[in-house]
């Protein structure tokens, strides 16, 4: 089976924290193959939802961080989608920057679904994220963190 056509818009955010580190969760990929991969806060945007609307109700829902404002987007990432299970074939993904000086991560707002694929959740720095194994997306994540980490 591989992914089904279609575009899904997604919105991230680099929750960044004063010592330039950035929050990431460990999720299970929509693959047969049980690959996991650590990734930014985030999802996909709703109808009738725009992209900063989407990250402002992403962060809420998946850390318990509550704002009105999550500035402008900062980058955008297009990609090719290569799982499996996946009910998109094509991403495009609008980055955000929220910084915090830490948090206590909520799971109140998960999904059923959120509450099966979260494995995991840290704080990364750039140069922890260039020497570790782990897999993360997207692959200039480091580059990400040094260009808007305090």
């Amino acid at each position: 089976m591989t992914a089904r056509p279609g575009l899904r818009r997604s919105s991230r955010i680099l929750l960044l924290d004063p010592e330039g580190r950035v929050f990431l969760m460990d999720t299970k990929a929509p693959s047969s193959t049980g690959e996991h991969r650590w990734i930014t806060p985030g999802g996909g945007v709703d109808p009738g939802e725009d992209h900063h609307a989407a990250a402002v109700r992403e962060l809420r829902e998946e850390t318990g961080i509550v704002v009105e404002d999550a500035g402008p987007s900062v980058w955008t990432w297009d990609f090719e989608v290569t799982w499996d299970r996946a009910d998109h074939d094509r991403g495009h993904a609008e980055f955000y920057v929220v910084r915090t000086p830490g948090f206590a991560l909520s799971d109140a707002g998960w999904t059923d679904d959120e509450r099966v694929d979260i494995l995991d959740s840290r704080w990364w720095t750039a140069d922890e994220l260039d020497r570790t194994d782990e897999p993360f997306e997207p692959a200039e994540l480091p580059d990400l963190v040094r260009r808007f980490a305090p």
